[in-house]
């Protein structure tokens, strides 16, 4: 059967947007994918983290055991804006894709 069949049953249809093990966002690179990524103001930044929580593609990195948000792997970040939403002092902001990588 073909990946498209308009007339087939949606159990005679192949499988699609199952992950097979959690937590392996880390074996993913998103970040070309985006259209606008997160930029942090560290001054603001009061390390609570809702940030870190609230990201669904661990793009959040933590300094050891400090928990301290040290950054952004923008390698697995896809620009969805979570984390500039859950940021209760407004730290993150985020700005054009194409031109951040000019700056």
């Amino acid at each position: 059967m073909s990946h498209y069949a308009p007339d087939a049953k949606w159990h005679e249809m192949a499988a699609g947007g199952i992950i097979p093990q959690a937590g392996n966002a880390v074996e993913y690179v998103v970040g070309g994918w985006r259209n606008e990524r997160p930029v942090k103001d560290n001054e603001c930044c009061i390390d609570c983290l809702f940030c870190w929580v609230y990201c669904p593609d661990n793009a959040i990195e933590i300094e050891g055991r400090s928990v301290k948000n040290s950054g952004i792997d923008l390698e697995h970040c896809k620009g969805c804006g979570i984390c500039a939403k859950v940021c209760p002092k407004d730290c993150i902001k985020m700005v054009n894709e194409i031109e951040a990588r000019a700056e």
